[in-house]
């Protein structure tokens, strides 16, 4: 429309759930991943990030659900090679914030790699996560996409 102005797009951050359900046909909620990474793939959120955390939370838990290294793999390589996502790398003070938001949300379920994400997001002003992890909802200022 003319003279609409466009805001710009902050981007989103994936979370492992949705890489392991997207490349895996049987898992419950793979439609919805594959769905999910596409539209994000397509460029309609913006930039799209990862994690190293994440990276080995997907790689591990493939491994864990099927015990089949080749799914392992094959999500693996899935990321490294999407240009699209770009990882972010957890430093000293990425850890050390994480842990900060450990110690505050973790009985309210979140793991550390919830919050290495967190923390990662923060430093890097993205406010939205593509993800199916409902814990993720106590910090109010994510916007969770499922």
């Amino acid at each position: 429309m003319e003279g609409e102005i466009e805001m710009p797009v902050a981007g989103a951050f994936i979370d492992s759930d949705i890489f392991i359900a997207a490349r895996n046909a049987d898992d419950k909620n793979h439609k919805r991943a594959v769905e999910l990474l596409t539209y994000a793939l397509e460029g309609r959120l913006g930039d799209i990030y990862t994690s190293d955390f994440i990276f080995h939370e997907a790689v591990m838990a493939a491994i864990a659900l099927t015990k089949n290294v080749e799914y392992a793999i094959d999500i693996g390589e899935f990321i490294m090679a999407t240009r699209r996502i770009r990882i972010l790398y957890t430093d000293s003070k990425i850890l050390m914030d994480a842990w900060k938001l450990f110690k505050k949300y973790g009985k309210q379920g979140l793991t550390l790699t919830d919050c290495i994400t967190i923390a990662l997001m923060k430093e890097h002003k993205i406010t939205r996560i593509i993800s199916f992890n409902r814990k993720l909802d106590v910090v109010p200022w994510i916007e969770r996409i499922y």
